[in-house]
């Protein structure tokens, strides 16, 4: 790459904020919904229906015309979508989900990303929020970070599960553990996708959790089936399960923290026992342009999430698993061609039989 073509793409992450939110703010003033429902409106009367200056609902609508996302007739000065309109209403819901995540729980604080990595805390969080510890914490007390990050996650969860539990095998009546389940949903698909006589499974998760999961099963039909753990997998995982999952979780500590949780995972299994893990992975080779996994993760779990973590490449996680006392017995990456294109993870599902 020249030092022409270096630095232009250096001007490219110089727009991308503000590419990201002129985008964003267009569907939350409602422009992109008023033009959906009256093709040709122009920039006053977008003003007047979205309770903005039309000089600066103008400004907004250049960047989606020359991204061709929204259409402008010079005659009439009226807008339309362009590629907007052709967009389906439920991949346009999902997009936006993730958007208003990253506005909410990333963008503010990535400001504070540098003296995040020195400090190895969420400074962010803490001037934001006055919050000490993880986002995971600060949920609990701060609804604007909850809504946005749970929307996501149910969202992320409903649409990737039936490809998890699509690549694992869970015997018939297994006791099945799901670690740090959060308020049950995994347990509940784990039990609807994988249903046999005698099947049970258990959310395990801070006890705070309780009360929501448990309401989550009974609305769900499930209690019969599914219960809750409450602990902390630090300081300790329950015995007596045949299964054990992990989605969503892994991919947030460091090498040191995955050791320990996979270790007692290996404790709380007989020989035999079974762990089968999702987790976003980084391509073997990381100059992979389809995975964006790494434009992505390493700044949001260390300025906005934990303060340390970011996924592995799908071979390290299997040598890890190696040297926890696993086998490695299936591991995949899930196809980027079949994630919808506005989706970051690149999942990978990995299982193994614990051996000693």
């Amino acid at each position: 790459m020249t030092p022409e073509a270096t630095l232009a793409r250096f001007r490219e992450y110089m727009v991308g904020p503000s590419r990201f939110m002129t985008l964003l703010s267009c569907f939350e003033l409602g422009i992109v919904d008023a033009l959906r429902e009256n093709p040709g409106m122009t920039a006053a009367k977008l003003g007047a229906a979205v309770g903005a200056k039309p000089d600066a609902v103008e400004q907004l609508l250049h960047l989606l015309v020359k991204e061709g996302f929204v259409g402008y007739d010079e005659g009439s000065g009226g807008y339309r979508l362009d590629a907007l309109a052709e967009v389906g209403r439920a991949d346009l819901k999902r997009a936006l989900t993730y958007m208003n995540m990253i506005k909410v729980v990333a963008l503010r604080q990535l400001f504070y990303l540098t003296d995040s990595v020195r400090t190895g805390t969420l400074v962010g969080l803490k001037e934001l929020y006055g919050a000490e510890g993880t986002l995971y914490g600060a949920v609990a007390d701060h609804q604007d970070l909850r809504e946005s990050w749970a929307t996501l996650m149910d969202t992320v969860t409903a649409n990737i599960d039936p490809w998890f539990f699509g690549n694992i095998d869970i015997p018939p009546g297994s006791r099945v553990l799901d670690l740090a389940g959060n308020t049950g949903l995994g347990a509940i698909h784990t039990y609807r996708l994988k249903e046999s006589p005698g099947l049970r499974v258990t959310t395990f998760d801070l006890p705070e959790k309780e009360q929501e999961c448990l309401r989550n099963f009974r609305s769900h039909g499930v209690q019969e089936h599914c219960s809750f753990i409450g602990g902390n997998v630090f300081e300790g995982i329950p015995q007596g399960f045949d299964v054990v999952l992990i989605k969503h979780f892994l991919d947030m500590f460091d090498r040191d923290d995955f050791f320990r949780i996979l270790s007692g995972v290996n404790r709380s299994l007989e020989v035999g026992g079974q762990v089968n893990i999702m987790v976003p992975v980084y391509p073997e080779n990381i100059r992979d342009t389809d995975n964006y996994n790494v434009d992505f993760f390493p700044a949001f779990f260390i300025g906005c999430t934990m303060a340390q973590g970011g996924p592995q490449k799908l071979s390290t996680y299997s040598n890890w698993l190696q040297e926890c006392g696993f086998k490695v017995t299936r591991a995949i990456t899930k196809d980027p061609a079949e994630v919808p294109p506005d989706v970051i993870p690149v999942q990978a599902v990995i299982c193994a039989t614990k051996t000693a």
